[in-house]
């Protein structure tokens, strides 16, 4: 028997057409149907009801679209066109997404459950941002002139080149902006892509799939699926005619990308999970540092690989950030992410929602003590609240597992005068993604920055993201980055060319 579907009265109307009408994955050029003519249903995690169906695409699904990309990597359109178009239509893009920033943050907000007032100056501006910025990087992907040991009678030069098909698998907690961050310079470089949505949040990704008809991109050059990870994920990580896979997404299913891939050697770059850790200085504004450390930790639902979810906290001040960082977060309005009020959306999914208390229970069995929050909000939805654990020690879940919830575990230091003794306390994680400082001594801050093993530390602040700024991790929190100047390494080959003159 089919579920009735509603469709909530606070969407626009274009987000409401584009949600009640059919939906249709995006292979050579043309919005289409799964070939099975199979389909999945949405949910809203707001209230556990069905928002719509959308095609699922199996490993036949994925072959069409894979061999797509590779007619139009190998000839056609694509390559015949010079950098500075490939820019241009990077531009359009960018331009139509802006045109519809109110739909694009309605649509995460109902799919992903986020605050649409966060969505709407947050994901859409900065996946706007990423696409214009990688833009103008399709004019400058540069090689160099290279004097060699041979002498004058030889010229070498590097040139780099597009690394081919790209298979792209991107998460759920930012659909629109990690779609963003994997197509903006695949297709600068001059790469063509087949993306995997998340299952649990294709319809921005759907849409999206519409702008880049709209903007006139050539057939095959962006292939979007919507499907599982068994049935359509792990045939294009490990399809003969990809060249690449870019993933981001868990550590264990990373672990899973990189084997799949190992049949034809292809390139992989993952983006993967985080502990990070923010350290609280005695010196530091402690309005300014609660604050941030709230901050951290609840923006997002405590959905972001980077979260600040290991809070250290001087022994002077760990009592004041403990009461400061509960008392934000015993205030935060809960709430579905289209209400414009709404501060804390609610988890994803039902297993998300699982997930995420089953660490909270185990911190409770384990000893931690709750200085806020720790059940669940509402009987409808997945919402949990706020939570912070203080009493914690290494070895418990909650403090060495990353938990993607909005859950901070609580630690204080003794003494800020042996910087590396603290140094390898937040360095003690199989993660290594991102860090905050918060001091106002620059040495203190420096130091701290340079043992700290992360691929980003902010200081005094937190989840600071520019498309110009590398993004990645240490350790097992992935290989290669996304973003800035840095990202081009993961889509283009380097070529030595010698002639003898």
């Amino acid at each position: 028997m089919a579920t009735a579907i509603t469709i909530d009265p606070r969407l626009g109307a274009d987000a409401s057409s584009f949600v009640s009408g059919k939906h249709a994955m995006l292979i050579d050029g043309n919005l289409v149907a799964a070939k099975s003519g199979k389909t999945f249903p949405v949910y809203n995690p707001a209230d556990g009801t069905e928002i719509c169906q959308v095609p699922e695409a199996d490993a036949a699904d994925v072959d069409i679209a894979v061999r797509a990309a590779r007619h139009a990597f190998d000839g056609g359109a694509w390559p015949a066109l010079t950098p500075s178009q490939r820019g241009r239509l990077l531009w359009k893009v960018a331009d139509l997404l802006e045109q519809h920033t109110e739909e694009f943050a309605q649509l995460e907000a109902l799919d992903n459950g986020k605050p649409v007032s966060v969505a709407g100056v947050a994901d859409v501006p900065l996946a706007v941002d990423l696409f214009r910025y990688m833009a103008g990087w399709a004019t400058k992907t540069l090689g160099s002139t290279i004097p060699i040991s041979a002498g004058n009678d030889f010229l070498s030069y590097t040139v780099r080149e597009p690394v081919g098909v790209v298979a792209q698998i991107i998460p759920w907690n930012f659909p629109l902006l990690m779609a963003a961050w994997k197509l903006g310079p695949a297709l600068a470089t001059g790469c063509t892509v087949v993306m995997k949505l998340a299952e649990q949040t294709p319809l921005s990704g759907l849409r999206l799939a519409q702008l880049f008809v709209e903007a006139g991109f050539p057939p095959g050059v962006v292939n979007i699926l919507a499907g599982f990870g068994e049935p359509c994920g792990a045939p294009l990580a490990a399809h003969d005619l990809v060249d690449k896979v870019a993933f981001t997404g868990s550590t264990e299913v990373g672990k899973l990308i990189a084997r799949a891939a190992t049949g034809n050697l292809k390139k992989v770059t993952l983006e993967l999970g985080g502990k990070s850790p923010a350290i609280i200085f005695p010196d530091a504004d402690m309005d300014t540092a609660i604050a941030g450390a709230a901050s951290a930790i609840f923006f997002n639902q405590g959905q972001c690989c980077c979260a600040g979810s290991r809070l250290f906290a001087h022994e002077s001040v760990f009592d004041q950030v403990v009461e400061g960082v509960s008392h934000i977060g015993s205030k935060i309005k809960i709430g579905p992410g289209l209400d414009p009020t709404t501060e804390l959306g609610p988890l994803v999914s039902e297993e998300q929602f699982d997930r995420v208390t089953s660490f909270i229970k185990s911190g409770h069995e384990q000893g931690a003590k709750v200085g806020t929050g720790g059940k669940r909000h509402s009987d409808r939805g997945y919402f949990v609240q706020p939570t912070l654990l203080h009493n914690v020690r290494p070895g418990m879940k909650v403090v060495d597992e990353e938990i993607f919830g909005p859950v901070v575990v609580a630690q204080s230091f003794k003494t800020d005068a042996d910087l590396q003794r603290l140094a390898a306390q937040a360095n003690d994680t199989v993660y290594g993604l991102a860090a905050s400082v918060w001091t106002r001594d620059i040495s203190v801050a420096h130091k701290m920055a340079r043992m700290i093993k992360a691929g980003t530390v902010w200081v005094n602040c937190h989840n600071v993201f520019d498309a110009a700024l590398p993004f990645g991790g240490y350790k097992q929190s992935g290989w290669g980055r996304e973003m800035g100047a840095e990202v081009l390494n993961n889509y283009t080959e380097v070529k030595a060319v010698t002639v003898k003159l």
